[in-house]
C-alpha cells in the first residue's frame, strides 16, 4: 500500500504575491517553442526557465541546457526567489474551470509518495513511455534534484472521505493561487495539523495509485532513486527514508463526477504516396465505413464497439466501427486483455496504423508520421498528414481495468483536463 508523506516545499517566495499567474507553466511536453518565448517574456523567473532550459540537449556539450537549469535553480535559491518551508506539509490544491453544463472544480492531495516498482502493483501505470523522454527528464532531475511538477494520480475513493480530510484542514486564505491561459484557476493550501495528516495518511494507505498523467516523470523517479541509492552505498551512506526514495504526487479520486478525460486524435502521414480510395477499401475489410458529416460526431458516443472517425479533410469524414463479426482475439495476436483489446486505440492501433500506414511503437522511427491533436475541430484540418483519427475518450473503467490487469495503454490515450501546472510547489530530493 502506498505510503503517503508530508514533505517541506520549495515554493516562489511569498514577497512575490500570493497570485503567481506571470510565473506558472503548463506540462513540459505541451509547451512549444512560441509559448516558452511569451512565459519568459511574461516573466523571466517562470518556471519554464528551469523546467525547460536553454542550451544545447546534450548532456556532454559544455553549456549544455542542464547545466543552465542547475545554475539558474542555484541561483534562484540562493536570491530567495524560491524559499524552502520550514514545516513538512501536505497541500491541498484545488482546480476551478468552466465547461459545458456550468462550473467544475477538482481537488488533489499533494504529497511525497514513496516509489515502488510498477510490478510490486502498489503504483499502476496505464500508458508506455518513451526512451527519449526519459532520458531528457532524467538529466534535468540530475540537474536540480528536485521534482518540479507532480504525477497525476488516481484513487477509488466513493464516500470522499479524502477529500472532506482535506477542506475540513484546509482553510483561511489559499498560500497561493494562479490562472493558466485556458482560464484554470488553481489555488493551494497548507495542512500542517498533525492529526489531520495521521487520519490522510492511514486513509490512503489503504488505496492503490493508478497514473493518470506523468508515467515519464514517475519512470524518471525510479531511475533517480536507483542512481542515488548506488551512489550512497558506494559512499558507505545509509540514509533512513531519503527524500529520493518519493516521488511529488498530485492525488485525485477517480470517483469525483468533475473527474473529466479528454480524447486525444491522431494524424497520420504515409511512408510514400497515400491513395485515399485504396485506404478506405483495406478499411471495410475489418470496419463498417459510412460517410458522417463534421457536425455530427458526437453521434460516436452512442456507438457499442470500439469505433472512430476517418478523416482526410473536413469535407470527407467516415464513421469507421468494427464489423460484429470480427474476432479480436484472432485479428489482435497479441498477449493481451480483452480490456485492452477492445480500446478504441488499440484497435486504430493494430488493426489500422500498424498494418495500413506501417506506423507503430515497436519501430519508434515510424512514429514520427504521427502527431497527436487535443481538439477534433484541428484535427479535422489533418494538420501535417494525410489522415486523421477522431476517438472517443477513454472511460475511467476502462483504464482502471487496464491497469489492473498489469497492461499499458498506447501513448496518449487519456487526456485528463484541465492539466496539473507545473510551478506551484517543487519537491526537494537533495
Amino acid at each position: 500500500m502506498p505510503h503517503v508523506r508530508p514533505f517541506a516545499a520549495i515554493t516562489y517566495a511569498r514577497d512575490l504575491g500570493p497570485d503567481i499567474t506571470r510565473l506558472i507553466a503548463p506540462p513540459y511536453d505541451v509547451v512549444d517553442e512560441q509559448m516558452r518565448a511569451r512565459l519568459i517574456k511574461r516573466d523571466p523567473h517562470n518556471i519554464v526557465a528551469i523546467d525547460l532550459p536553454d542550451g544545447p540537449a546534450d548532456p556532454d556539450a559544455p553549456d549544455n541546457r542542464y547545466l543552465s537549469a542547475a545554475e539558474t535553480w542555484r541561483a534562484w535559491r540562493g536570491s530567495g526567489i524560491l524559499v524552502k518551508h520550514e514545516q513538512p506539509a501536505f497541500y491541498l490544491l484545488e482546480q476551478s474551470w468552466e465547461q459545458a453544463g456550468g462550473a467544475a472544480s477538482r481537488r488533489a492531495l499533494l504529497a511525497a509518495v514513496r516509489l515502488h516498482a510498477f510490478e510490486e502493483g502498489v503504483i499502476v501505470p496505464h500508458e508506455r513511455t518513451l526512451p527519449k523522454a526519459i532520458a531528457d527528464r532524467l538529466a534535468l532531475t540530475r540537474a536540480v534534484a528536485a521534482n518540479l511538477s507532480p504525477v497525476f494520480g488516481l484513487y477509488s475513493d466513493r464516500s470522499g472521505e479524502v477529500d472532506s480530510l482535506l477542506v475540513a484542514a484546509a482553510s483561511g486564505d489559499p498560500l497561493l493561487e494562479a490562472r493558466g491561459d485556458d482560464g484554470t484557476l488553481a489555488r493551494v493550501w497548507a495542512v500542517t495539523d498533525r492529526r489531520a495528516v495521521a487520519a490522510l495518511q492511514q486513509v490512503l494507505a489503504e488505496k492503490q495509485v493508478f497514473i493518470a498523467d506523468g508515467h515519464h516523470r514517475y519512470t524518471v523517479a525510479l531511475a533517480y532513486r536507483d542512481e542515488r541509492r548506488a551512489a550512497d552505498a558506494a559512499a558507505g551512506v545509509a540514509p533512513r527514508d531519503p527524500a529520493y526514495d518519493f516521488v511529488l504526487m498530485a492525488l485525485v479520486n477517480m470517483d469525483d463526477p468533475d473527474l473529466t478525460v479528454m480524447a486525444t486524435h491522431r494524424v497520420a502521414r504515409a511512408e510514400g504516396t497515400f491513395d485515399h480510395a485504396r485506404f478506405l477499401g483495406a478499411l471495410e475489410a475489418r470496419f463498417a465505413v459510412s460517410p458522417i458529416h463534421p457536425d455530427d460526431l458526437g453521434s460516436l458516443e452512442t456507438i457499442d464497439a470500439p469505433a472512430f472517425v476517418v478523416a482526410f479533410g473536413r469535407e470527407q469524414t467516415y464513421l469507421a466501427v468494427l464489423r460484429a463479426d470480427v474476432d479480436l482475439d484472432a485479428v489482435i495476436p497479441l498477449p493481451a486483455s480483452p480490456h485492452w483489446k477492445s480500446l478504441d486505440v488499440s484497435v486504430l492501433q493494430e488493426l489500422v496504423l500498424r498494418p495500413l500506414l506501417g506506423i507503430h511503437p515497436d519501430n519508434p522511427e515510424t512514429l514520427e508520421r504521427l502527431s497527436f491533436v487535443k481538439d477534433a475541430d484541428a484535427a479535422l484540418e489533418v494538420p501535417g498528414g494525410d489522415v486523421a483519427f477522431i476517438l472517443r475518450p477513454t472511460r475511467i473503467d476502462q483504464l482502471k481495468a487496464v491497469a489492473l490487469a498489469g497492461e499499458t495503454m498506447p501513448q496518449k490515450s487519456t487526456y485528463f483536463h484541465p492539466k496539473l501546472p507545473t510551478g506551484l510547489v517543487f519537491h526537494d530530493l537533495g
